[in-house]
């Protein structure tokens, strides 16, 4: 199993940017399928990016040319960059490691974009 610990989330006005990170802990990180989750008020989590262990990665529509996902193995670290943003991302992003035995997530960071 692997622990993660999101951050980097905050207010942000419309057109900015943030980058979240996600540190883990406790596993071989670089075995892991890595992603990037988010959950607005009243709405389903949704898959915002994946990167998998060979560093292959996978956007949501809504959220291509303007987020990057990516990762440090040397660091134990996902991170997600996320540029152009609007108020519909606005949403708890939760971070997921995953392998065939194994289906981790990080506790949220809330991103709020708002003028």
């Amino acid at each position: 199993q692997v622990q993660l610990v999101e951050s980097g989330g905050g207010l942000v006005q419309p057109g900015g940017s943030l980058r979240l990170s996600c540190a883990a802990s406790g596993s071989i990180f670089s075995m892991y399928d890595m992603g990037w989750y988010r959950q607005a008020p009243g709405k389903q989590r949704e898959l915002v990016a994946v990167i998998s262990s060979n560093s292959n990665t996978q956007y949501t529509d809504s959220v291509k040319g303007r987020f990057t996902i990516s990762r440090d193995n040397a660091k134990n670290t996902v991170y997600l960059q996320m540029n152009s943003l609007k108020p519909e991302d606005t949403a708890v992003y939760y971070c997921n490691g995953r392998t065939v035995v194994a289906d981790n997530w990080g506790q949220g960071t809330q991103v709020t974009v708002s003028s």
